[in-house]
């Protein structure tokens, strides 16, 4: 069986590799077994970290650092992007992920730093406008995946000239572990420029904001919060929850995705009258990927981890919807999903037939496959293109 195209549209693999990383090294032994085939690279992210780079190669563009404070109240440097059409991509990985703080703080850490890069956005914004007059002026993608926060996004909120008060008046930012003080809110400072501007959060997750199935109770964890604090997490969210609907006459709380992020959904819904989408979607769509798979024989994705997440919202299940009838190949460092129900899944689950999976690690160990990633997805694709072949 020969190649005459084949797409290459990985994720990341967190920790080692980048997105656009990893599909030079699968190219490189796409190439080096076939070497007459149109290589289609699309480095991929779901609104999570690597967004905006991801973005601004597809679309083009330009990057802009700030200071900002980190979920932990340390002074950092983040950036986000303009597209070339003025559109600002921001991403929350960049100023209040969990690779920006010290430690994990699960009940203190806060979504400031993300509205301080929405506000240095609406200033350059405003300058472009005044200048330029370019169309897309007031545009945001914003890009949440990855936090170190549960605070409903009550940081990013009083960055933008929200205030919140307890129960005697006193004004003071909530976080996670303070989110159950709220008595009420005072939105009357925020800035203006926000009502003139439209916001699209690109999301990763349909997860409501408390509950079982909410921010503290699934994402709370790989935070760092133990069983007593995602409690806590968890009944502040509901309070806030409720808080949000008694100030603004509508209910955010079972909206899908407005966990996102530890409830930073439904913060950019409250506060920013935001729409949240599909991450995968939204990226898949900037490089027009159901017209490229048209005349495409192979698609090669992957991800550090495939478990069952990755069906539910993540790049391979945008990639396996997109794909129509073209088989999808995914690399991954460590697969953490039933073999057997991969294989047993029909067109009612995700598509006509099951994806080819080729674990880097097997054999080998997730410790040593990740000390030398490149080495492990080379021999993997190596092996796995050479019995085309045959």
């Amino acid at each position: 069986m020969g190649l005459n195209k084949v797409i290459v549209a990985p994720d990341s693999f967190k920790g080692t590799l980048t997105s656009g990383e990893v599909a030079d090294v699968i190219a490189d032994e796409v190439r080096r077994v076939f070497p007459d085939c149109e290589i289609v690279k699309m480095p991929i992210a779901d609104g999570g970290e690597g967004s905006v780079d991801v973005i601004l190669s597809a679309v083009g563009g330009e990057i802009c650092t700030i200071g900002v404070l980190s979920p932990d109240d340390r002074q950092i440097d983040a950036y986000y992007g303009f597209t070339d059409s003025g559109t600002a991509i921001i991403e929350m990985a960049q100023s209040s992920g969990i690779t920006r703080q010290e430690g994990l703080n699960p009940m203190t850490s806060t979504t400031y730093g993300f509205g301080q890069l929405i506000a240095d956005a609406l200033d350059k914004n405003s300058v472009i406008d005044q200048n330029e007059n370019k169309p897309d002026v007031g545009k945001f993608k914003l890009c949440i995946g990855g936090s170190a926060t549960t605070d409903g996004g009550c940081g990013m909120a009083a960055a933008l000239g929200v205030r919140f008060y307890d129960k005697d008046g006193n004004s003071f930012i909530p976080c996670g572990e303070t989110l159950i003080n709220i008595a009420a809110i005072d939105d009357t400072g925020l800035d203006e420029r926000i009502a003139g501007s439209s916001f699209v959060v690109m999301c990763d997750v349909d997860n409501p904001l408390y509950g079982t199935n909410g921010a503290a109770y699934i994402y709370g964890p790989q935070k760092g919060a133990d069983s007593e604090q995602i409690i806590i997490l968890d009944e502040g969210l509901r309070h806030y929850g409720a808080v949000l609907e008694k100030h603004f006459g509508k209910s955010y709380s079972n909206i899908p995705g407005a966990g996102g992020a530890g409830g930073l959904g439904a913060g950019c819904l409250a506060f920013l009258g935001a729409e949240i989408r599909s991450g995968i979607d939204a990226i898949l769509g900037l490089y027009d990927f159901g017209e490229q798979c048209k005349n495409t024989d192979l698609v090669i994705t992957g991800e550090g981890k495939l478990d069952s997440q990755s069906f539910q919202g993540k790049v391979l299940s945008g990639i396996l919807r997109e794909a129509g009838n073209v088989p999808v190949w995914s690399v991954c460092g460590v697969c953490d999903y039933d073999r057997d129900g991969i294989h047993k899944m029909s067109v009612t689950d995700l598509r006509h037939e099951p994806v080819a999976v080729f674990e880097t690690s097997k054999g080998v160990g997730k410790d040593e496959s990740m000390n030398d990633p490149v080495k492990y997805i080379r021999i993997i694709m190596q092996a796995a293109l050479l019995s085309l072949t045959n």
